[in-house]
């Protein structure tokens, strides 16, 4: 427990940011998904092209709001594309 103003204004903070971070990252790994089953399925190559710039779209604003770092949205654009060529 906070024994101060100043720290318990710290915790309701960290609170809203936690959850805020909870759901931007639960909408990157949605996207992500989404690309991967459209790359392993057996459906139009412009379909998969299309979830996998909605996931690198959603990675770079992850990415920009600080929520994971830019390398880290880096390494994962650049595995789906990697499973994207593949399939080519």
């Amino acid at each position: 427990m906070p024994n101060n103003p100043s720290a318990e204004k710290r915790m309701r903070r960290q609170q809203k940011r936690r959850l805020h971070n909870r759901s931007v990252k639960s909408i990157v790994k949605r996207h992500i998904t989404r690309a991967r089953q459209a790359i392993n399925s057996d459906t139009s190559v412009e379909s998969a092209e299309e979830a996998v710039r909605a996931a690198v779209s959603e990675l770079d604003r992850a990415a920009k709001k600080g929520v994971i770092h830019r390398n880290n949205a880096a390494r994962r654009k650049s595995r789906l594309m990697k499973q994207l060529n593949a399939t080519r």
